[in-house]
């Protein structure tokens, strides 16, 4: 359940998405770090060589957090590089009351996160984190144009960064972070990630108080999934086609909110689960009336389903 990057990088690298090697997970959706040991001995054995574990710090669609101290493990024994994808939930280390979801991500190689999402940093801001002290950015990307890197300039060269990268021309993107930083302070940044989270919890709580919403996991962090069952499909638990049934609620009532103008909340189907919503509030201004209206909505839009 990684990010649909990582099979994206694989062939634009050359490597081959055949070449990924798809590891286990649990039912919260969550790596399992026996599963990946199997893994790796098996492709030894058959004499490829692994050289990277991509892990997720809050997937795109459960917000599971993959165990990374036990990944760790894994990959210390075979002399694996650790990749973190913190993307998305790479925000919650800024929160005393949330960042052990993220416990182990100090043992990784490198890291990625988008400040651009659960922050709200403008589009886009993306950051790559290395333990590699050793100019190893430079080393795989700079090609040392002349024209643009000088050796004889007066100032220091440390400060030419644009060769570290793949691309060259481009947005100094940190600033926007840098500027929010200093506006809001670290404190107004964990207060974001801990409304964020509040407000998730909200949600989830509600739920479970109105007939019809049924939670697909119970939420760790932003994400929260759930199906809507309609009143005419309350008492047809049992019948053969029930999650057939259910499998098209979700499709209907985002067709009526978008038609509608109310509201827009993506949906999806996951594994062997039909459609469910995936509800996700990052933005600070968002009230309890906002949520109890996202509720209200769903339940006015599917009461003739």
């Amino acid at each position: 359940m990684s990010h649909y990057s990582v099979q994206k990088g694989a062939a634009l690298l050359g490597i081959g998405t055949d070449n990924v090697i798809l590891v286990q997970i649990n039912d919260r959706g969550e790596m399992m770090p026996e599963d990946l040991e199997h893994k790796i001995q098996k492709e030894k054995s058959e004499g490829s060589v692994p050289f990277l574990v991509s892990t997720t710090c809050g997937t795109t669609v459960l917000g599971a957090f993959d165990p990374l101290h036990g990944i760790a493990d894994v990959c210390e024994r075979h002399g694996v590089w650790l990749h973190v994808d913190a993307a998305w939930g790479g925000s919650a280390l800024l929160s005393c009351r949330h960042r052990h979801l993220l416990s182990g991500i100090d043992r990784a190689d490198s890291v990625t996160w988008n400040p651009h999402k659960l922050l709200g940093v403008g589009l886009q801001c993306s950051a790559f984190l290395l333990r590699d002290t050793t100019e190893l950015l430079e080393r795989c990307h700079a090609a040392n144009a002349s024209y643009l890197f000088q050796t004889d300039k007066f100032y220091n060269q440390k400060y030419d960064t644009g060769d570290k990268s793949i691309q060259c021309g481009r947005r100094v993107d940190c600033l926007k972070l840098w500027l929010m930083w200093k506006a809001l302070g670290s404190k107004g940044l964990e207060k974001r990630v801990d409304r964020t989270l509040e407000n998730t919890r909200y949600l989830a709580e509600e739920m479970k108080r109105r007939e019809g919403f049924i939670i697909v996991t119970e939420p760790r962090f932003v994400n929260l999934c759930f199906w809507y069952v309609p009143p005419s499909l309350r008492s047809q638990k049992n019948a053969p086609d029930y999650w057939d049934r259910i499998g098209k609620v979700a499709p209907i009532i985002k067709e009526r909110m978008m038609k509608k103008g109310s509201m827009m909340v993506g949906y999806q189907s996951h594994g062997n689960r039909v459609n469910f919503f995936r509800q996700i509030v990052v933005n600070p201004e968002v009230t309890k009336d906002d949520l109890d209206f996202f509720l209200n909505e769903i339940e006015k839009l599917a009461e003739d389903l």
